[in-house]
């Protein structure tokens, strides 16, 4: 997940009247990057519509060190500049990149409103531990952030994770001094804001995506919101088992019970998804429901076409069949 400053990447230019969609990377990641540049143009290719790539600050620096409510207050500015996305647009979240999408969805006032939201491999329940960063003085900088005290204010305010690192264990020093996910996810008692729940319900589809062979997000079911229970790390709760979904804090289960939570188990590493993934799980989400309905038709007159020519029910001189794309 990385970012920059206001890099928008319109990578490219809908024929039809599909919703712009937004893409949040993740941690340590950025815009300009290739895999990150490359995943936006495939899906803005698929889905005939308009892709953004939205950085914050000062690219994979950033994305660390800055704390989360600062990213997302920045991406609430971007998001009501754009007059692109003034009637509406999709979100596609990349692991930390959707618990900035998800406050934009809940906090961000007199914002344009979001459609579908397509979650890989989001630490939504939390995770129960950040991953070094690696070599070299940077990283240095930040494992030595990581290995000092998590809930303290300083580590609050100079590393990014430490916003969503939920240790079940020690559940009291989270909701007392975490300062992102508790209020992200209305966990505080006598401080729940339904707004934030409205908010989020009125999401018309929320597809999350775990990844089958996860080792960054621990559990890798934090992806479904799925979580330890307070005071253990065993066993996993799925979903709906949780107090999140069971007293549906930020509305999940009210989107759930509508048919409108879409759980995808991908094979792969975290953020490893394939094409043909993409093409299944995201790109329907992203497309003009005209355009999704034509698409549709096109792949089955293909396939219709196909089986007749093969059985010899066609005419050689028939027109060729050119399904759009």
């Amino acid at each position: 997940m990385r970012s920059a400053a206001v890099v928008l990447l319109p990578l490219f230019a809908a024929a039809a009247s599909a919703l712009p969609f937004v893409v949040l990377h993740g941690i340590g990641d950025q815009c300009a990057n290739h895999g990150v540049a490359k995943f936006t143009q495939l899906l803005a290719d698929w889905s005939a519509s308009d892709g953004y790539c939205l950085e914050v600050g000062r690219g994979t620096w950033d994305s660390w060190v800055m704390p989360l409510q600062q990213q997302a207050d920045i991406i609430c500015k971007k998001v009501k500049e754009m007059k692109e996305l003034s009637n509406g647009y999709n979100i596609v979240g990349l692991s930390q990149g959707n618990l900035i999408g998800r406050a934009v969805v809940e906090y961000c006032d007199d914002g344009p409103p979001v459609k579908n939201f397509i979650s890989l491999g989001g630490p939504h329940a939390g995770t129960a531990s950040v991953p070094l960063c690696g070599s070299g003085i940077f990283c240095i900088i930040v494992d030595a952030l990581i290995k000092l005290e998590i809930y303290s204010d300083y580590v609050q305010e100079h590393l990014a994770p430490s916003g969503y690192l939920k240790i079940p264990t020690d559940m009291e020093d989270y909701l007392k001094s975490c300062r992102f996910l508790p209020k992200l996810n209305n966990e505080i008692p006598g401080e729940r804001n339904a707004t934030y729940k409205e908010r989020f319900s009125s999401l018309e589809n929320l597809v999350l995506i775990m990844f089958q062979d996860d080792a960054v997000l621990i559990p890798r079911e934090t992806a479904w919101f799925g979580y330890y229970p307070d005071g253990a790390f065993d066993p996993v709760l799925p979903p709906q088992k949780t107090q999140l979904y069971v007293e549906d804090w930020i509305g999940l289960r009210r989107l759930d019970e509508a048919g409108r939570v879409k759980f995808v188990s991908v094979a792969g590493g975290h953020l490893g998804i394939s094409k043909a993934d993409m093409k299944k799980h995201i790109v329907p989400y992203l497309r003009d429901k005209s355009s999704e309905k034509k698409y549709i038709a096109d792949v089955v007159a293909a396939t219709w076409h196909s089986a007749r020519e093969a059985l010899g029910l066609t005419e050689r001189d028939a027109v060729l069949y050119s399904p759009s794309s």
